[in-house]
C-alpha cells in the first residue's frame, strides 16, 4: 500500500550546477523522504579545484543512478510526484545542462510540471526546510564559492538584492588562499581546520568596506594582501606560520561579512537573519553572528552543514514554493551559467 496521500505535494529536486550530482524527494515542503548527494571532491582534489569538463562528464555518469536511488529510497514512482524542480543557473554550463536536460526529459515523459530554480534562491530556501516556521520579512546572507549577497525577503518570490561582491566571492577567496598556502581543495574547510591552531591577530589584513554605507563586498584586495605577504617572505627566505596566516585571513573575511550583515539588519529593520551557501558552514562565521545578535532580539538561523553545500533538498524546497503558485518553467528552459538572482 502506498504511503503517499492524494493531497500530498511531492517535489523531486535536482541539482548539478557544479561538482555535486544531487536529488531529493520532498513532501509538503517539510518532510525529506530521500536525499542523495554524489560528490566529485576526490576527483577534483588532484587539480586543486573544479575542472568544468570533468565535472560535466561525472554528472553524465551519475545522474540517472542518483535519481533512481532517490526515488527508490523515498518509496515513490514518477506517478506519485507533483513536479520536478531543477537548477538552471548560475553555475558551470556543462554541469547545468546535464541536470536541465535530465529534468526536462523526466518531466515531459511523466507529464509533470517543470520548475526552474535559481541556484542562489535554492541555497536560501535550505533554511525553510530546516526551520519551517520562518516568518517575513527576513534578511539572507548568502556566502558561497561563487557568490556573496545580502538579500532582503518580504515574502516568497519577493526579494531584493541589497549588496553583492564586486570581485571575488568570499568562498572563492578562501579557496585561492588555501591553494596558495598548500592546504588543498576545498579551501574553506581547509582554512578553518588550519586556523584552529593559528593566531587570528598574527597578521593584519585589510577589511574592504568600500564607500560609506555600501552593502557591497570586495575580497580581492584582502586576497592580494595575503599573496603579497607570502611572496615577500619567500624572497627574504622567511618561513611564515600557515596556521597564523589561515586564521588571520579567515578572521578578516568574517569581520567584513559580519559588519555588512549588521549594517543591512539596521537599515532594513529585519528581525531574522538567515545564513546560506557553502561558507555558511564556517564555524567562526556562525559563532560571531550568534554573539553579535544575541542582545539585538534578532533571530539567527542557519542550515546544518549538509544543506549548506550544493544539494537537491534545497532545490526541492524552493521548488515546492514555486509549485504552490504554479510558477512553472516552459519546455525550452535552458541552462544560464551567469543567471542573476533578480
Amino acid at each position: 500500500m502506498s504511503l503517499i496521500a492524494n493531497s500530498d505535494v511531492l517535489i523531486l529536486g535536482v541539482e548539478s550546477s557544479c561538482d555535486e550530482t544531487s536529488a531529493a524527494v520532498l513532501r509538503n515542503g517539510q518532510e525529506l523522504l530521500s536525499h542523495i548527494i554524489s560528490s566529485q571532491i576526490s576527483t577534483h582534489q588532484k587539480y586543486g579545484g573544479v575542472v568544468p569538463e570533468i565535472a560535466s562528464r561525472e554528472h553524465l555518469l551519475h545522474f540517472r543512478g542518483v535519481v533512481r536511488q532517490t526515488l527508490t529510497e523515498a518509496g515513490v514512482n514518477f506517478s506519485d510526484l507533483s513536479g520536478i524542480a531543477v537548477t538552471y543557473g548560475p553555475g558551470l554550463v556543462g554541469s547545468l545542462l546535464v541536470g536541465v536536460a535530465g529534468a526536462k526529459a523526466m518531466a515531459y515523459a511523466a507529464g509533470l510540471p517543470l520548475i526552474g530554480i535559481n541556484h542562489l534562491e535554492g541555497h536560501i530556501y535550505a533554511n525553510f526546510l530546516n526551520t519551517p516556521d520562518l516568518t517575513f520579512p527576513l534578511l539572507a546572507l548568502l556566502v558561497s564559492g561563487g557568490h556573496t549577497h545580502l538579500v532582503y525577503f518580504e515574502g516568497h518570490g519577493h526579494f531584493q538584492v541589497l549588496g553583492h561582491t564586486r570581485d571575488d566571492a568570499a568562498g572563492e577567496a578562501l579557496d585561492k588562499i588555501a591553494r596558495a598556502l598548500g592546504l588543498g581543495y576545498p579551501g574553506g574547510p581547509q582554512i578553518q581546520k588550519a586556523s584552529l591552531s593559528g593566531n587570528p591577530h598574527a597578521f593584519e589584513f585589510p577589511r574592504a568596506m568600500l564607500e560609506p554605507g555600501s552593502l557591497d563586498f570586495s575580497f580581492s584586495g584582502m586576497k592580494s594582501a595575503v599573496l603579497n605577504t607570502l611572496n615577500s617572505a619567500r624572497m627574504k627566505g622567511v618561513e611564515l606560520s600557515v596556521p597564523d596566516l589561515a586564521a588571520s585571513f579567515q578572521q578578516a573575511v568574517v569581520d567584513v561579512l559580519v559588519r555588512k550583515a549588521l549594517l543591512a539588519l539596521e537599515r532594513t529593520g529585519a528581525k531574522t537573519l538567515v545564513l546560506a551557501g557553502g561558507v555558511a558552514a564556517n564555524a567562526l562565521l556562525r559563532e560571531r553572528l550568534t554573539a553579535e545578535l544575541l542582545t539585538k532580539e534578532i533571530r539567527f538561523v542557519y542550515p546544518p552543514p549538509i544543506l549548506c553545500t550544493d544539494n537537491g533538498a534545497m532545490i526541492a524546497t524552493a521548488g515546492y514554493y514555486h509549485y504552490l503558485v504554479r510558477d512553472f518553467a516552459p519546455w525550452n528552459l535552458n541552462a544560464i551559467p551567469g543567471l542573476n538572482l533578480v
